[in-house]
């Protein structure tokens, strides 16, 4: 099933997904009252129905035992027989008693269980109904410029012939959705079996959508970030003024919020306002910054920041970096220097290599990032200014024609408005109004 059918499917409707809730300290706090109530059968205290029995028999069996003080055979066989009667009376009490006990127990573990369970799902429906409202809003302008340009397209159609194809890939690619996957839609629509059939404005427009969005999925890659369970190593690069400092700052205010022991460096060094505003994230994240003064070699300081981070056992390292892309020579020669310094204190390092680029910069944001790959690998892209931009299309672009997956998303200028990219809010939020 393609990503259209399992966001809008054939009725337009979009399915609910239902993830199940681990309970842990929940469920260690119930443990201990199962150990409360699993005492053994002998260890059960007899109910007062059983000591009322005891009462009132015991007495005749003592009678008769002192009636003589040589008792027969008989007697001695029939007060065997009533002790053994009683002894199994008693038993089943006891038994009845404790079943009882269980029963009550369980029902009472599986209320508390399920009064853990319930808030840990709510907050976790809430959390991921915020998510959505926030991409919802943040592609408000992307959706809106997109919908009124394919909107307009479709109002002056009066045939399906080769000037409709070649104003649809017109559209596609003033929409930002880039020119390699306009040609490719485009090129398929025309051998479309389906699209004879589509009549009327709406089934045509369903028909493209949907193409755009399957294709989008074809070319999917995988969109986590690359955590290890020691410290990770991120190295930012991107031009300056992309909002690549701000995202440092935000993720290192995620990652503390998380509890992980996060570090920064800031080895943009031919910068002083670089520096000071890396300085300054700290300082509203509570993280601390390993600096040098401006000017001094960036290498430097991305060793003593890895030293640091590994003698005192730092889970999250944030590398900032100079973006002299004009000067493309001396940044090569700069983060090649970098990476080797990373690699010979941790040779699996850096785990992430993350492409700062600005959404509101459409088809630049493109370019850029065809010129820093050819720089050095990337491993992962953050979006910045998603909400500030009608060119959110643009990611359909990145991810088809360069094959590196969007990882982060800005969804405004709140500290917690960074976000890990998500296809399926994304893809909603860009085409809802249209399907």
């Amino acid at each position: 099933m393609g990503l259209f059918d399992r966001l809008f499917g054939k009725k337009k409707e979009t399915e609910k997904v239902v993830e199940e809730v681990e309970v842990k300290e929940e469920v260690a706090g119930g443990n201990d009252e199962s150990e409360e109530h699993s005492e053994p059968v002998e260890d059960v205290i007899f109910s007062e129905q059983a000591g009322e029995l005891l009462n009132e028999t015991m007495p005749e069996i003592l009678a008769e035992l002192g009636s003589e003080s040589s008792p027969s055979d008989e007697e001695r066989e029939k007060f065997q027989e009533e002790s053994d009667a009683l002894e199994e009376e008693i038993k089943e009490i006891e038994s009845s008693e404790l079943a009882e006990e269980i029963v009550s127990w369980e029902k009472k573990n599986d209320e508390q269980l399920s009064e853990a369970s319930a808030p840990a799902e709510a907050q976790e429906e809430k959390t991921a109904h915020n998510l959505e409202e926030k991409y919802d809003k943040s592609l408000e302008k992307t959706r809106k410029t997109f919908g009124e340009r394919f909107n307009a397209f479709l109002a002056n159609f009066r045939s399906v012939d080769e000037e409709f194809f070649e104003e649809l890939e017109e559209t596609l690619i003033m929409s930002d959705v880039g020119v390699d996957l306009a040609l490719e839609v485009t090129e398929e629509l025309r051998h479309e079996a389906k699209l004879a059939n589509a009549k009327s404005q709406e089934a045509l427009r369903q028909l493209i959508v949907e193409k755009i969005v399957d294709k989008f999925d074809d070319e999917k890659v995988p969109s986590d970030l690359n955590l290890q369970e020691d410290l990770t190593v991120f190295l930012f690069v991107g031009v300056n003024g992309v909002g690549k400092t701000t995202t440092i700052g935000k993720l290192a205010h995620r990652y503390k919020e998380e509890g992980k022991k996060v570090l920064l460096a800031a080895a943009d060094t031919f910068r002083a306002g670089a520096i000071d505003q890396l300085v300054e994230w700290g300082k509203r994240s509570d993280v601390p910054v390993v600096t040098k003064a401006a000017g001094a070699d960036p290498a430097s300081v991305v060793f003593d920041a890895v030293e640091k981070a590994k003698t005192e056992n730092y889970d999250i390292l944030l590398i900032d970096t100079a973006g002299r892309l004009q000067n493309k020579d001396n940044l090569m020669k700069e983060l090649e220097k970098i990476g080797k310094i990373i690699k010979r204190e941790l040779p699996t390092a850096p785990h992430e290599v993350i492409l700062a680029l600005d959404a509101t910069t459409g088809q630049n944001a493109i370019q850029q990032a065809k010129e820093f790959s050819a720089v050095t690998p990337i491993s992962g892209i953050a979006l910045t200014k998603l909400d500030g931009s009608a060119k959110g299309g643009i990611v359909l672009s990145i991810v088809q024609s360069l094959k590196i997956p969007v990882k982060l998303v800005g969804l405004g200028e709140s500290i917690d408005d960074l976000a890990d990219f998500d296809e399926e809010f994304f893809v909603r939020g860009l085409f809802k109004e249209l399907i």
